[in-house]
């Protein structure tokens, strides 16, 4: 996410990132449970396989989409995917009470020739959307959204409409497992949903030069929700921007944990971004993270009237390191975490940074406010 970015409308096995692959031993490995939000995707166990061919030119959205649907009017199901590459031409959308679920990262859901020339619900790309759905669950499968060889000239505003696996409106839905790969847009969303759990999933941004605000995993205007155990690399080409993103646009996001994840944050943001807009930041829990790469660690931005606060943010035991400068920021590295300013109008109280570790990654800030604290932090000025 790019700090020109004003909003975003309401409404093959995964590679290896090739640098600092190993979690360090301070970061604590994320709970297998979706704690804050207590999601559980969908409780169906009857099976719906799809029929049709993998690894072969043909468009297999109907094949999929039909099985969704029948399993969705019987009240659920487990729709299951083989290994293989099916050809998605059109947008998947999820049922309530439905799993999609395939065999692992070989399972690749693969934006196809035509896949430009139709829209989803909201009017944007989507490889899965949840399309307001509750109970549902994404699992154990690649969304390859062919970034790095479709002809995408859509601009901006139409490529921020919907994203690779759009988890948007209802409640209970649970990504667990997902890979997504040449992004044209967004990697991961939560949009204007409660109780949402985005677990042990990948992103990769290796394309350069060809867009901007490519994001990783990115919660908008939702609450309660997971975002646990996930690795995110945004910098293999020069297109990446945030890792992770708190955002609020048309409405609050709140109470949120962001546990047990590494992030490399891309050349055109930071690792991760608390996005202000009109509306409140708060009850977030940033703990027991990696981030490094990025020109920032952890910081705020601010968006529209930039009227909103932060509120009741938690900041622990997180390990920041080796940050670098990137297109949007080309001075140098910056702060490993610097939570106010940039233009807040909003409060900024109950902010509490302790026991963090920076290394070659600049200060640990945070503004002054009630209850604000910036304490037992540890900084080094080069690599640890």
């Amino acid at each position: 996410m790019s700090l020109t970015l004003a909003g975003v409308p309401a409404a093959a096995a995964a590679p290896t990132p090739t640098a600092n692959r190993t979690l360090l031993a301070s970061v604590t490995p994320a709970s297998p449970t979706c704690a804050k939000s207590g999601a559980t995707g969908s409780s169906a166990t009857t099976t719906y396989s799809v029929t049709t061919t993998v690894n072969d030119a043909g468009d297999d959205t109907s094949a999929i989409q039909n099985r969704i649907n029948a399993a969705g009017a019987a009240g659920g199901g487990v729709v299951k995917l083989v290994a293989g590459t099916y050809i998605i031409n059109g947008k998947l959308r999820m049922a309530n009470n439905v799993k999609l679920e395939g065999a692992g990262p070989a399972t690749i859901l693969k934006a196809g020739p035509n896949f430009l020339s139709t829209t989803g619900p909201s009017g944007g790309y989507p490889i899965i959307t949840t399309n307001r759905a509750v109970n549902t669950t994404i699992t154990n499968l690649t969304a390859d959204h062919s970034g790095n060889t479709l002809p995408v000239s859509i601009n901006m505003g139409e490529r921020q409409d919907e994203f690779v696996v759009d988890v948007r409106g209802g409640s209970n839905n649970l990504v667990d497992g997902v890979h997504v790969r040449n992004p044209f847009t967004y990697s991961i969303v939560a949009v204007a949903t409660t109780k949402f759990c985005i677990r042990n999933s990948t992103t990769i941004v290796a394309t350069s030069g060809k867009y901007d605000q490519l994001d990783g995993i990115h919660v908008l205007d939702s609450s309660f929700g997971d975002v646990i155990g996930n690795t995110i690399d945004q910098r293999v080409g020069t297109d990446g921007d945030d890792g992770l993103v708190a955002h609020t646009i048309n409405g609050t996001t709140h109470d949120i944990n962001y546990i047990g994840n590494k992030v490399r944050g891309g050349h055109r943001g930071n690792s991760m971004q608390l996005a202000v807009g009109n509306y409140s930041i708060y009850n977030l829990k940033i703990a027991d993270n990696e981030f490094y790469g990025a020109p920032y660690g952890i910081r705020t931005g601010y968006y529209d009237n930039r009227t909103g606060s932060v509120n009741g943010v938690t900041l622990t035991g997180n390990y920041i390191h080796d940050l670098k400068a990137g297109y949007a920021f080309p001075d140098g590295s910056y702060d490993a975490i610097h939570i106010g300013d940039f233009g807040a109008l909003g409060p900024i109280t109950n902010v509490v940074a302790t026991n963090n570790k920076a290394c070659a990654a600049g200060k640990i800030y945070v503004a002054p406010g009630t209850g604000n604290l910036n304490q037992n932090n540890a900084i080094h000025a080069g690599t640890c």
